[in-house]
């Protein structure tokens, strides 16, 4: 497997473990998926986002208010290096019932910084 795979492998479990981190609402995980400072451009808004920026609230306040899980609907890389994949996903919002809140395409930069594999960048259309 040449470098390039490998950081697509890399890259897509830090995805993967992404997703498992958030609908598990452990915090902790969540940012361990990260590389920081990280990147967020949503909403018309740009955020720089340092280790410890993310909290328990955030699971059950606005846009995430009636938010139960989520789950990937695409995940297409568009670029890959040995230490940085650019991805076009699009993930889903689930209320408990599993009514659908909406569908969001998004942009993950993942690289890899002093070995450890992180989401660097993410530009969605997510509120």
């Amino acid at each position: 497997m040449c470098e390039a795979e490998q950081a697509v492998v890399a890259a897509q479990k830090v995805l993967d473990d992404f997703m498992a981190a958030f609908n598990a609402r452990d915090v902790r995980a969540f940012e361990a998926t990260f590389n920081f400072p990280s990147v967020r451009l949503a909403s018309g808004k740009l955020v720089l986002i340092e280790k410890g920026y993310h909290a328990l609230s955030m699971f059950t306040t606005g846009a995430l208010a009636e938010w139960d899980h989520s789950a990937w609907e695409r995940r297409n890389v568009l670029h890959a290096g040995p230490d940085k994949v650019h991805i076009d996903t699009r993930f889903s919002r689930y209320r408990k019932d599993g009514t659908v809140i909406g569908g969001f395409d998004s942009i993950y930069v993942v690289t890899c910084e002093d070995g450890h594999w992180g989401v660097k960048i993410r530009s969605s259309f997510a509120p």
